[in-house]
């Protein structure tokens, strides 16, 4: 693979691997300090050694990339704000009891049903200076209170840190907080809430005005909220106001990628600002003057879509082609693609965690790679068929590279993701030309009704042709289990697939085949641990009991009537039954006594009856029952105690303290999470 064979290249996987040992591992800082010190010293030693001995250029070439690795470590150590001695997590106080907390707004979130939720950096605890990233929700008021970006508050609360899953399998949002230095939330009330007089007018501020602005100028205008929203999250790459209808119907349509502003974007953004500097002439000076204007249309863009990873990437990429073309010299899109991924995990290791991200470079590079072959199997003759076979090879080439970590992130694929496509790539380059234009026309409120109206019905049939392709449900793979050594079994099994398709050989082919061999290890792996777990888990279930025992891959749940109609759909059971490989063989409805290995559990309902002469080893309580808890305790004699979600929270601060002077273990699903029993 002739990509590895650039030092720059091992110098990048160098970098990320090291930054993934710091994040995995956390090393002391310390021992990082030393371990850099000691490959700095390797690395002078051995680049003087290699001057005059070209023999000791091979220990030299070791000597960089140790050096890259030890600088990823240091470079996300120095980045992860835990490690900060001034970070809030450190402060143990603020989470046990109210204090003045003082923060600037950096950024408006998605709302919830509840509440307004923003991104806070704090800058006080008290009359401490403290820092770090929270995340502030702001309970909904009948005045509906907006706060902007850059408005310094001072709240009294008390910090709430990122929980686990309360169900198993569920996605993890505190973990996915964490990867984005976000350690803790804050709940808050308008009342409670004192708005300063100075903004705090930096880059974010400035961007968000911008947006409001446009936004605002828009509306004005008369713009189909509907289709505003879509072509807000199209051109400035802001989706938390797209109902989860639309982005369901993306989603099922293989096209939620272009709600992300991303290198298709970037790139559409280029053509358009080259074409329209083509009058200005060639020459030195010319060139320079096109070189400026393209480099700050596109860091004015990125700027208008809010920094989003995405388009940070795609930005610094694109900045790096436009560079190359100025000094006329043949960009190597490999040197590109490493350098913008070397310059961005520098500045911001954190977005190496990032979903979007990942995904972003895996498609950019698989399009690089695989589609010039994919191409070359079949060469049209006429324009049309060239642009709809280049179209199509593109999208398998990226569909193809980003199918295992789709899967392994979304469980689902969309089988028409190659006619959405091809349909929707012309259209889009419309709606981005047309949406540029619009939103450069929206910040100085001169928007000529023609326009506005284009764009809002290209955005409509858009949203009509995308709806027609999702509601072919039957092409829709959906609960696609992927675990995480499939993944990686996965990747390397196309690797060296493509590889050996590229230039075929016996030792490509001898790697395919370890590659399917240790594909099938891991598919073997896997089931046989999953068919020899038994297991009974008390869901965290809010509306009623949910209770499930697997044996192997075969599920029975149990719970009462309303659920059991609906277990196939019900999302706890979903990620449960995907993240165990497993599928729902039977249905119960919900009754008094469970025998699971040897042990006996009880559960009590509403009725509050319970047998005299039979002694559980443990006992879930439902349905908020009324029952004197201290006189069951005598009578039936428990080892453990479970409180599911069907509870109200109040009685179980009674059973709770019931159960501590009982000296009986007690487990609240709401508080802790839901319980298993293997």
């Amino acid at each position: 693979m002739k990509v590895l064979q650039f030092p720059l290249a091992r110098i990048t996987i160098g970098f990320i691997l090291g930054l993934l040992f710091a994040f995995y591992l956390h090393p002391s800082i310390s021992a990082v300090f030393i371990a850099l010190i000691t490959s700095v010293s390797i690395f002078i030693l051995f680049y003087f050694l290699s001057k005059s001995r070209s023999k000791l250029s091979l220990y030299f070439g070791a000597g960089t990339y140790f050096l890259s690795f030890i600088i990823g470590i240091a470079t996300q150590i120095a980045h992860t704000d835990y490690f900060q001695e001034s970070n809030y997590i450190h402060n143990t106080s603020i989470f046990e009891q109210p204090q003045f907390i003082s923060l600037t707004i950096r950024e408006k979130m998605k709302s919830s049903a509840f509440s307004d939720r923003y991104l806070a950096i704090i800058n006080h605890i008290g009359q401490k200076e403290q820092t770090g990233r929270i995340i502030l929700n702001i309970q909904n008021d009948s005045l509906h209170h907006v706060l902007q970006v850059g408005n310094s508050l001072l709240i009294k609360g008390i910090l709430t840190k990122n929980k686990p899953p309360n169900n198993p399998n569920q996605f993890d949002y505190g973990k996915y907080l964490e990867n984005k230095q976000i350690y803790a939330q804050l709940y808050a009330d308008v009342a409670d809430i004192k708005i300063g007089t100075e903004i705090d007018k930096n880059i974010w501020y400035y961007s968000s005005k911008l947006r409001t602005r446009i936004i605002r100028n828009l509306e004005k205008n008369n713009f189909n909220k509907t289709e505003l929203n879509v072509a807000i999250a199209l051109i400035m790459g802001q989706q938390q106001d797209i109902s989860p209808d639309i982005i369901r119907d993306y989603q099922f349509a293989g096209a939620v990628h272009i709600l992300s502003v991303s290198g298709l974007h970037i790139g559409f953004i280029l053509l358009f600002v080259t074409f329209i500097l083509k009058p200005i002439p060639n020459s030195k000076r010319g060139s320079f003057v096109k070189l400026i204007i393209i480099l700050l249309s596109l860091s004015m863009f990125g700027i208008i879509a809010g920094l989003a990873p995405s388009v940070v990437r795609s930005v610094t990429m694109f900045s790096f082609v436009a560079i190359g073309n100025h000094l006329r010299r043949s960009v190597n899109i490999y040197h590109t693609l490493l350098v913008s991924v070397l310059l961005i995990l520098l500045v911001e290791p954190s977005f190496l965690f990032d979903v979007g991200f990942q995904l972003s470079y895996i498609a950019l590079f698989f399009i690089i790679w695989l589609q010039p072959l994919l191409s070359s199997t079949w060469k049209p003759k006429y324009k049309v068929s060239k642009y709809i076979w280049d179209t199509l090879t593109v999208s398998f080439a990226a569909q193809i590279g980003t199918l295992p970590l789709s899967i392994y992130y979304f469980h689902q694929f969309p089988g028409l993701f190659f006619v959405t496509n091809l349909i929707i790539i012309p259209l889009l380059s419309i709606i981005m030309i047309l949406g540029v234009l619009v939103m450069l026309l929206a910040a100085f409120n001169i928007i000529p009704v023609f326009l506005s109206q284009l764009l809002e019905w290209s955005i409509y049939y858009l949203n009509k042709i995308i709806n027609a392709i999702a509601s072919l449900e039957q092409f829709i793979i959906q609960d696609i289990p992927l675990h995480f050594y499939l993944l990686f079994s996965s990747y390397l099994l196309l690797f060296t697939v493509i590889l050996w398709f590229k230039k075929p050989s016996f030792t490509k082919l001898a790697l395919v085949l370890i590659a399917v061999l240790i594909s099938q290890f891991s598919y073997f792996k896997i089931q046989w641990k999953i068919q020899t777990e038994q297991e009974l888990v008390v869901f965290n279930s809010k509306k009623s009991t949910l209770i499930a025992e697997r044996k192997g891959e075969n599920i029975l749940v149990y719970a009462n009537d309303s659920t059991l109609k609906t277990a196939q759909k019900n999302s706890l059971l979903k990620s449960y039954r995907i993240g165990n490989f497993s599928t729902l063989e039977q249905k119960k409805r919900l009754q008094n006594f469970i025998f699971f290995n040897g042990k006996k559990i009880f559960v009590l309902d509403s009725s509050g009856i319970y047998p005299k002469n039979i002694k559980p080893d443990i006992i879930v309580l439902t349905q908020s029952v009324k029952i004197n808890l201290d006189r069951l305790f005598q009578i039936m004699k428990p080892k453990l105690v479970i409180a599911d979600a069907s509870n109200f929270k109040n009685i179980q601060k009674l059973w709770k303290a019931s159960c501590e002077k009982q000296k009986i273990p007690f487990h609240a699903t709401g508080e802790k999470g839901f319980y298993k029993l293997n």
